[in-house]
């Protein structure tokens, strides 16, 4: 927003709650991240990614692309500042917002201004579920905002709550360095391959919805998933009613891109288990009354939006998820 902002000689300040650009990739990714979509898929205005970075270029490659997008277009964000209130003061026809800098000793700070885009994404704040007896268990509970590598868990039985991208790739993670994983799936998930037909299955996806209505193009995509990746509810992965495209559309749930973990449940690396009931000193206890001991869980369950918390208007921005009530362009 603040290059597209500067080709059209309109100024503007960012404020960023943390210390460097791309904090979310800096600091609370895994080290095996890498794009799930295809490069031109993830460009920013006015520049494209290196022609030397592969299709789907790894965590470090994608933050040195940002920091050098940053430094092109000369953006310079007041790093260290969190937003704790920002209001519309209809009086003067300009937002107010307060800021706090822990640069500076916790010192507080009025931007006035005329315009406000918000810019946090939807990966503000991690979810971290309550669980019964979570203060019991004696093993790691962690977020996958804190994991970073399987390293730590070599030879150790670790259990992944959640099976989106995330909670997948760290189990493939988990495997790779010799750990004993089990996933969590609590809900019906859709898991495509990354790669159909020769082409990214969300590049193949967003050309043929140039010519097919949407749920045609979704039979397509779990017909060739099937054919690919066969019946993912004999592995406990059931599917959801509506198509992934669909799901997408109508709610925000992102389908899995497998990047290999499908193949490690098929061997029986990864194991997969139902909902949590509760956890004891060095057990876990399953809804289906099964119990296993694990020395470590990693919490996949996602980020929300911190919005509602700062932006006082309740009118613009969902109080449940953060997303905007009325997104652009009708907003």
């Amino acid at each position: 927003a603040a290059a597209c902002l500067k080709q059209k000689n309109i100024p503007s300040i960012i404020l960023e709650r943390s210390n460097c650009i791309a904090s979310l990739w800096q600091l609370k990714t895994y080290d095996r991240l890498r794009l799930h979509l295809p490069k031109q898929f993830c460009e920013l205005p006015f520049m494209e990614f290196p022609s030397n970075f592969p299709t789907y270029p790894p965590k470090q490659q994608f933050i040195k692309y940002l920091e050098n997008y940053a430094e092109t277009f000369h953006i310079r964000p007041k790093f260290n500042e969190t937003v704790k209130n920002a209001e519309f003061d209809s009086k003067i026809g300009c937002w107010k917002l307060k800021c706090q800098s822990s640069f500076k000793g916790d010192v507080t700070t009025e931007y006035v201004c005329r315009w406000l885009i918000v810019a946090t994404g939807e990966n503000a704040e991690a979810v971290v579920p309550d669980i019964e007896g979570a203060d019991e268990f004696e093993g790691v509970i962690r977020h996958t905002s804190l994991y970073k590598s399987g390293e730590e868990f070599r030879g150790k039985r670790v259990l992944v709550v959640g099976c989106g991208n995330s909670g997948m790739e760290v189990c493939l993670d988990l495997c790779n360095h010799d750990a004993t994983p089990s996933l969590v799936v609590r809900d019906s998930v859709h898991v495509l391959p990354r790669e159909m037909l020769g082409k990214s299955t969300f590049g193949l996806s967003m050309w043929l919805l140039k010519w097919f209505p949407l749920r045609l193009v979704d039979r397509f995509l779990l017909l060739v998933s099937w054919l690919l990746l066969g019946d993912t509810s004999q592995l406990g992965l059931d599917r959801p009613t509506l198509g992934p495209l669909q799901l997408k559309n109508l709610t925000g749930k992102t389908p899995v891109l497998d990047v290999g973990t499908l193949a490690k449940i098929k061997a029986g690396h990864i194991k997969v288990r139902p909902s949590i009931k509760k956890l004891k000193r060095h057990t876990v206890e399953f809804v289906d009354g099964r119990s296993e001991n694990f020395d470590g869980i990693i919490l996949a369950t996602g980020y929300k939006s911190n919005v509602p918390y700062w932006l006082k208007e309740e009118d613009m921005f969902s109080m449940k998820d953060g997303f905007p009530m009325k997104p652009f362009p009708n907003g």
